[in-house]
């Protein structure tokens, strides 16, 4: 159950509450109420984790975050969980917010993972977007944040952003030059405007979308090879019904 109250910014509340009800599949009896925005934002930067298992190079240690907006430190701490990295740089609209996200994160990321992790502000998107080993990018745009010629051999892209046809994080070109994959055919031909906009203007087909990420963990396709260092991935998200009820089982199970 969501609402969406666009005025409570003036009231220094969230313009969007949501509530999350986890039923017993075989009885209907109530099992849970889960804060919903909280589960929402933990599961989708578990699916671009997950997602960057298959697809990412397993030695990526420079992470881009484009965005830094509320999923933004989620994601940079599933994808510091889920591959070696040492360095995260964070680009955003705003340089004042992206500073104080790597402070921040700066403090709380190297103890939560028990490692060492630079983190800082990046004010060349350009010149971020190629050093990084993984970008992910998290926001509303409508126009590209990415673009493909500013990309290099052996990236993965992990866009969450762009849920609407009319939004786009990556242009024409990007998508164009990667092997593409996305969280579920359903979703990202319809509402992801990374692939329906390619689509319709024919840069690329249907076929060019490799897998989803259900075809993915079940094995019934393969992600990025072992040893492969040239291929540059793209993971498009735009989330589903199945990775809520998988989290919500999940924090209900492990409580």
């Amino acid at each position: 159950m969501v609402t969406v109250f666009p005025d409570n910014g003036s009231r220094g509340l969230p313009s969007i509450y949501g509530q999350y009800l986890l039923l017993d599949g075989t009885s209907g009896a109530s099992l849970a109420l889960l804060d919903g925005t909280m589960l929402t934002k933990r599961r989708t930067a578990c699916a671009s984790g997950l997602a960057s298992r298959y697809l990412s190079r397993p030695e990526s240690r420079r992470l881009l975050m484009i965005g830094t907006g509320a999923l933004a430190a989620q994601l940079i701490r599933v994808h510091a969980k889920v591959r070696p990295i040492e360095e995260v740089a964070i680009w955003g609209r705003r340089p004042e917010r992206a500073a104080d996200l790597a402070r921040e994160l700066s403090e709380s990321l190297p103890r939560a993972l028990g490692r060492a992790i630079s983190v800082h502000a990046a004010a060349d998107r350009q010149a971020a977007v190629a050093a990084a080993d993984i970008v992910s990018c998290a926001t509303l745009s409508k126009t590209p944040l990415v673009e493909g010629d500013w990309l290099r051999e052996g990236q993965h892209i992990d866009l969450v952003g762009a849920y609407t046809p009319q939004m786009r994080e990556s242009d024409d070109r990007a998508v164009w030059r990667a092997r593409v994959h996305v969280d579920t055919r359903a979703g990202a031909l319809k509402e992801g405007g990374d692939i329906v906009q390619p689509l319709a203007n024919g840069t690329i087909d249907e076929d060019d979308i490799i897998a989803d990420l259900f075809e993915l963990a079940r094995g019934q396709q393969t992600g990025r090879l072992p040893g492969d260092a040239t291929s540059i991935t793209l993971f498009k998200s735009v989330g589903a019904a199945l990775e809520d009820l998988a989290a919500a089982e999940l924090a209900f199970t492990a409580r």
